[in-house]
């Protein structure tokens, strides 16, 4: 049985039991949540969320890259959400590589060079930070005013806020 089959059965057990409102595409709490794809970081429990109360976006290392201002863009000026609350995590996959290694690998595994950042980093509240500047500084969001970032400890479950 793949892993695909393990979570299709899981679906089919679960049934209709998922809380929430699933009526309208829109987030009842008006916000999206930016985090990184790190299976350890479980964004509903995390925030005690229902479906419906929010729009949740992820990438590797939960960094504001231009598809996530391209989310954001959608998320705000056509479905109604107006804060952005962006959450990365200690031990991050991320901070353990560095861009041109990884481009490097990339390459001499595939004859291409990648065109995109890797958005690589090695301090967290650094990169939490130019997360939220690159919220804040989008002539492409109309709601900016309220942008937090947070650091996620994946060992302990604490939430930290970066200003």
């Amino acid at each position: 049985m793949t892993s695909i089959d393990v979570l299709l059965k899981r679906n089919q057990e679960l049934g209709n039991v998922t809380p929430g409102d699933r009526s309208t595409p829109r987030p009842s709490l008006q916000v999206a949540i930016l985090t990184c794809m790190d299976a350890r970081i479980r964004v509903f429990e995390l925030f005690g969320l229902l479906q419906g109360e929010s729009h949740v976006l992820r990438n590797a290392g939960g960094v504001v890259t231009d598809d996530m201002i391209r989310s954001l863009a959608l998320s705000q000026r056509k479905l109604g959400t107006r804060e952005v609350l962006i959450v990365q995590h200690t031990e991050c996959g991320l901070s353990m590589v560095t861009e041109d290694d990884f481009k490097d690998e990339l390459e001499e595994a595939s004859g291409l060079r990648p065109t995109w950042s890797v958005e690589a980093f090695r301090n967290v509240e650094s990169s939490v930070k130019t997360s939220m500047e690159r919220v804040r500084r989008s002539a492409y969001l109309p709601h900016t005013d309220n942008v937090r970032g947070f650091v996620y400890d994946v060992k302990t479950g604490e939430l930290t806020e970066v200003k």
